[in-house]
């Protein structure tokens, strides 16, 4: 069996070669695209691979040439269609013979339909469903008891949610968000561990037929598109060590809705070679000064808001968290951690960390609309608004000024 020393993503982070060792990796839709290269990176930290796929030609392709670079002992390919029982059945006895056991559950493969959502064809919605969320339910079903039997185990969806024309796709993707939060919920104690993880924009087959055939749509000409959206782009080798360093990562984002480039900052992905590890700090004098107090400002809201929740009742608390986390994205703890990091680096003029901070004023929105729903008493409601919403420009105004 032969090696190679150098990935062209994972060799500009912080992981080392065999950081997965022992390990096996089940990745439908593997065959090509952002879940081949994400099988290309776990291969590479030393974990045994499952691809399963329904295309035959890709997946004879991938045999070919990851077996040759890692040994075949190391890579099994099954032809796997997720939207049927029967075939996932079939994957999960074959997966079990050959390595006996499943660590690392990837539920990658998708269709991609585009359309109004008046003008889609039900039945077009019925196969994005069979694919999108019912093979996903089907693909836990069959590999978590011998998972839960181990007490250990990560299971990762592939998240996305958007914009108008691709309702019959994202509809789907966006339940998975819930179905992984529900999942988190049933598996409390254990050693599990699950989370969802945004691609984003990247240029596979999939998403540059659906870009050609969306763009139209908006008003704009394929350049412009890409243009537009220059600064959100991943290669497909970088969204697919996006997967891996997230389940190098797990436990940092168990429960979360994460983007593969928040899981490549997390391996300091090109710290030393000039791509981009985060965000440059070019502020001015006076740009820094108040961002930092903003930045401060939020952090002291935050710590007085979540300290409160404190003094609730049991049930209310609970209830109050998994809200945050739904809708925040990350536990509180997390967040504290990240408007941390945010602080330090405008506090000692260094690179800003990526932090989705408007994922955070989006929290505050919500926040904003389930009060009006159940405090009745007009002042009240006024002022508890007030404070609600002078959180959310907080966070507005001081992603103004830090972005670039």
């Amino acid at each position: 069996m032969t090696t190679t020393k150098i990935h062209p993503v994972l060799s500009l982070t912080n992981l080392h070669q065999g950081a997965l060792a022992g390990k096996v990796a089940v990745i439908s839709g593997a065959g090509g695209g952002i879940g081949y290269e994400a099988a290309r990176s776990l291969l590479w930290l030393g974990a045994d691979v499952v691809i399963a796929e329904i295309n035959l030609r890709r997946l004879r392709n991938a045999k070919q040439v990851l077996s040759s670079i890692y040994g075949t002992n190391r890579v099994k390919c099954i032809r796997t269609d997720v939207g049927k029982e029967m075939s996932v059945r079939r994957l999960a006895r074959k997966t079990f013979h050959h390595f006996g056991k499943i660590d690392i559950l990837i539920n990658n493969a998708t269709i991609a339909p585009l359309g109004l959502i008046q003008h889609t064809p039900i039945s077009v919605w019925d196969n994005s469903y069979k694919v999108n969320l019912r093979g996903p339910v089907m693909m836990i079903q069959a590999f978590l008891p011998r998972m839960l039997a181990m007490d250990d185990g990560i299971i990762v969806n592939i998240s996305s949610t958007g914009t108008a024309y691709m309702g019959a796709y994202e509809t789907y993707k966006a339940a998975l968000v819930h179905l992984t939060q529900t999942l988190e919920a049933e598996l409390e104690g254990s050693g599990m561990i699950t989370f969802t993880i945004g691609p984003g924009l990247v240029p596979t087959e999939t998403a540059t037929q659906a870009v050609e055939a969306l763009v139209p749509q908006l008003g704009m000409s394929l350049d412009e598109f890409y243009q537009t959206n220059a600064h959100a782009m991943l290669s497909v080798e970088e969204a697919g060590a996006g997967y891996a360093a997230a389940i190098v990562e797990a436990k940092q984002f168990h429960g979360q809705e994460i983007s593969c480039l928040q899981a490549l900052f997390s391996v300091e992905y090109g710290k030393n070679s000039g791509k981009r590890k985060v965000s440059e700090n070019h502020l001015t004098s006076d740009e820094l000064e108040q961002a930092l107090i903003l930045a401060k400002s939020v952090r002291d809201t935050f710590i007085q808001q979540t300290e409160g929740w404190k003094m609730r009742s049991l049930f209310e608390r609970q209830w109050m968290l998994r809200d945050f986390k739904k809708n925040a994205g990350m536990p509180v703890e997390a967040w504290l951690d990240q408007i941390d990091q945010l602080v330090a680096s405008l506090k000692n003029q260094a690179p800003l960390p990526d932090v989705p901070l408007l994922k955070l004023s989006s929290y505050y929105e919500h926040l904003g609309e389930l009060s009006k729903g159940y405090e009745k008493d007009p002042e009240k409601l006024k002022k508890y608004l007030g404070h609600i919403y002078s959180c959310r420009d907080d966070i507005i105004a001081l992603v103004q000024i830090i972005a670039d």
